[in-house]
């Protein structure tokens, strides 16, 4: 791997975990893609649905889609926020909440195989150079001259 760019490596990672996860979530007629807006949903006091996109890091017409299949199904309810009348509370049902406790099942197992396989110097290296990765994006560092002094 170390003749790979360190975006060919994010990716193919990022492909290979998420094939991981559509596999299992298949098994329960779901997705990868469901199972991580359950887990983004607060079980107890709903979540906006405006602060939902942000904090799960998509569009709004992609969780537009992904909700209305998850309302569909049984898996969330929408109830009018009471402190902005334009708003809209997403709800877990209890259909829902199961839904959501298979999820963080299967996210914890992965976390755990990982934390299992991994030493945990090099695992806290690995959370360093993802921070750093996502400092240097958000910041638009990467295609200006403050990283390094070099321009591009």
């Amino acid at each position: 791997m170390k003749d790979k760019t360190i975006d060919y490596i994010l990716r193919t990672t990022w492909l290979a975990v998420q094939k991981m996860y559509n596999e299992e979530a298949a098994k329960f007629d779901s997705t990868m893609a469901t199972g991580f807006t359950l887990l983004s949903i607060d079980p107890e006091g709903g979540t906006p649905s405006t602060s939902l996109g942000p904090k799960m890091g998509m569009e709004a017409t992609s969780l537009s889609r992904i909700l209305k299949t998850m309302e569909t199904r049984g898996l969330i309810e929408r109830k009018p926020n009471p402190e902005d009348g334009r708003g809209v509370l997403i709800y877990l049902t209890d259909f829902g909440k199961e839904k959501r406790a298979y999820s963080k099942d299967r996210v914890l197992k992965f976390n755990d195989a990982i934390k299992k396989n991994i030493p945990l110097e090099k695992l806290m290296a690995f959370y360093e150079v993802a921070e750093t990765i996502n400092d240097l994006i958000s910041n638009k560092k990467i295609y200006t001259n403050e990283v390094n002094n070099i321009k591009y």
